[in-house]
């Protein structure tokens, strides 16, 4: 699979879409390699991911197989006549079924599975059933509900003992968690999940103010800052955002801190955690476009939407290549393009 080039635009077409569908293609069905979240209790605990996980087995791990799975979602719902619709649709009818949403909610039963996947494979989990809820096939949304709803009470669950978020660039962020997981209640009618999510968020992050931005750190694909203001600008109100960005990035319109206007460095594709950085420079364009269309026209703005295109320019032409990133970067770009 060659690599997407970046067009001036950089924006979503049905070209990139299917690039992008053929790569996600590719890996959700690999089984091997493969990173298990996984606790060992005993000896026949140690069994192949696919009877672990007979949904989500491929794409390295568990989370990038379900967002590699989103991933075909969008794509088919954005083009529905692309040339890898027939693939998509084969392969969700024969993914998406109720035994096999059936195993992966049994898997989340046992003791030794309390923390798996938290938070960062719950909210894409979610998200995934977000995007499965606005397709007309309305039976993969159906079929995947109850393993949608037992993340949304893992969350239910978890959020009032957080005392304190995770601002790491990494899976445990929990502003990306909130993020993702604000849409699935918004597009499922979970009021009650949303009002939740709100609140931590603003116990979280509310008072937060001149951000430094230490970032980025060298395993990171997201960064801490710009994914904790693209949650704010989800979770609150339209009109307290402007006066809460301004408190947090009080210097954007003259491009400071000047490490969030700077594509992160990837020296190395082949590593799996350097590569991350691709995420990085992918995850910043997605945040600056949400973050821009919630500013008014000015400086401020014009900065963001200028770093998005930057960051954009940096990364997207990378996301196949090598399994390291290939089995996750094109999502991280969908998001990018069509968020």
């Amino acid at each position: 699979m060659s690599s997407p080039s970046a067009t001036p635009e950089t924006r979503l077409t049905p070209e990139l879409a299917e690039q992008f569908a053929r790569i996600a293609l590719g890996h959700v069905t690999q089984e091997y390699p493969q990173k298990l979240d996984h606790v060992l209790t005993c000896d026949a605990d140690a069994v192949p991911p696919r009877e672990l996980h007979p949904l989500f087995h491929g794409s390295f791990d568990w989370h990038s197989c379900v967002h590699g799975f989103w991933l075909l979602a969008r794509t088919l719902r954005l083009y529905p006549d692309m040339p890898a619709a027939a693939d998509i649709h084969a392969l969700f009818d024969a993914r998406f079924t109720p035994a096999m949403v059936h195993a992966e909610v049994a898997y989340l039963a046992r003791p030794s599975a309390r923390g798996f996947e938290r938070p960062y494979g719950w909210a894409w989990l979610l998200k995934l059933q977000a995007e499965l809820s606005e397709h007309e096939h309305h039976r993969w949304a159906a079929a995947l509900r109850p393993l949608a709803e037992a993340f949304a009470d893992r969350f239910r669950d978890y959020l009032p003992k957080a005392t304190y978020p995770v601002r790491a660039g990494v899976h445990s962020n929990t502003a990306f968690a909130l993020r993702l997981a604000c849409d699935y209640a918004e597009t499922c009618g979970d009021k009650a999940l949303g009002a939740l999510l709100a609140d931590k968020a603003l116990g979280w992050y509310g008072g937060d103010a001149d951000c430094q931005a230490w970032e980025p750190s060298g395993d990171d694909f997201l960064s801490s800052a710009l994914i904790e203001a693209e949650c704010m600008r989800r979770l609150m109100p339209h009109e307290a955002f402007g006066p809460w960005f301004a408190r947090f990035l009080p210097r954007v319109a003259e491009r400071q801190p000047a490490t969030l206007f700077t594509p992160a460095t990837v020296s190395d594709r082949t590593d799996g955690k350097i590569a991350h950085l691709d995420g990085v420079n992918l995850s910043r364009a997605w945040c600056w476009r949400g973050i821009a269309g919630a500013l008014a026209q000015g400086p401020a703005r014009t900065a963001a939407l200028e770093a998005a295109e930057t960051h954009l320019a940096a990364s997207l032409a990378h996301v196949a290549g090598d399994y390291m990133g290939e089995h996750w970067l094109a999502s991280f770009a969908l998001l990018a393009l069509h968020g």
